[in-house]
């Protein structure tokens, strides 16, 4: 009798083990792929995961394999060739970089991107209705005009420095945008380049000394170098403006910006399509369409900005 149950506990036993094989084999695997480990980049991933799993997208149906690049290049390169070796379903990216690298290395996998900021010219689509390839996504992308109407309600400015890394098309595109419009609001636009973080300390002193605003781009140089950036510009009473949500949590006085929540959230849409047949070609790339007028009270505090009344009733968001 021993004998007998044994033999039926060790098959279902192996049953068992056979069932969480055939379980794992059929799972979707989803892959993603994030730049660095920025604010923006993990609010978008939890906005993207939510969406699915209310779609009943989920672990054990699904396995995701998170890929982090540390803000490197090479290591991207690596990891989108890793990830496209592993054949997933479908592959998250996250950033302009990332994604950039994730459509060059790979055709044959379905890719959705988030706070990619303009995918057209960056290169990645052909156009916003479709790619023309295996990509579609979300972008955080302010019309620089909403950012340059707040920014001139808060004050009157005339010069307008923009910090960009060049061959980083996310600040590439800010930059450009901006010098499109700079006559229609009389400010003079002052590129201000910076490759290295050293740059920082060597150039933006002089730089603060003739402008009246400071726009921080998305560029990964002038990410990691925010605090130093907005120390430098409070101490001259030079007014920062960005319009990424983290950054204005960093430090950086204003901010016209997207919900990357919400960016990530509208991308796990198009993913969930994906998952069910669609073509990412046939998938527009959007933007959303509400923006928050943010302010960094700690940084106004600091530098003894003014805030109007008039624009006090702009803000949407505070930062303490």
């Amino acid at each position: 009798m021993w004998s007998i149950k044994k033999n039926i506990s060790s098959l279902s036993l192996s049953l068992l083990i056979v069932a969480s094989f055939l379980a794992q084999a059929s799972a979707e695997k989803i892959g993603i792929l994030t730049f660095s480990e920025e604010a923006r980049y993990l609010e978008a991933i939890k906005g993207f995961k939510d969406n699915l799993q209310k779609a009943g997208i989920k672990e054990p149906r699904v396995k995701f394999t998170l890929e982090n690049a540390g803000a490197s290049k090479a290591r991207a390169v690596e990891l989108a060739q890793k990830l496209a070796a592993e054949k997933p379903d479908l592959i998250f990216t996250l950033g302009t970089s990332a994604t950039v690298i994730a459509a060059r290395e790979i055709k044959d996998v379905p890719i959705v991107f988030s706070t990619v900021y303009d995918p057209v010219e960056a290169g990645i689509a052909k156009d916003w209705r479709s790619s023309g390839n295996n990509t579609t996504g979300t972008s955080p992308l302010v019309p620089m005009s909403k950012l340059l109407d707040s920014l001139t309600a808060f004050a009157s400015v005339k010069r307008l420095a923009v910090l960009y890394t060049p061959g980083e098309k996310n600040s590439e595109a800010q930059f450009k945008n901006l010098q499109k419009i700079q006559a229609d609001y009389n400010i003079k636009i002052i590129p201000v380049i910076l490759s290295t973080k050293e740059e920082v300390v060597q150039v933006l002193p002089e730089i603060l000394r003739t402008i009246d605003a400071l726009y921080v781009t998305g560029s990964n140089v002038v990410d990691s170098q925010v605090a130093t950036i907005v120390d430098l510009a409070t101490k001259s009473k030079v007014a920062t403006i960005t319009h990424l949500e983290d950054l204005v949590e960093k430090g950086v006085l204003l901010g016209v910006c997207a919900d990357s929540y919400l960016v990530g959230h509208l991308a796990g849409e198009k993913a969930i399509r994906i998952l069910k047949g669609a073509k990412p070609a046939a998938i527009p790339i959007e933007t959303i369409k509400k923006f928050d007028v943010m302010l960094n009270v700690k940084t106004a505090k600091q530098g003894r900005f003014y805030i109007t009344p008039e624009f006090t009733k702009m803000i949407t968001r505070t930062v303490e």
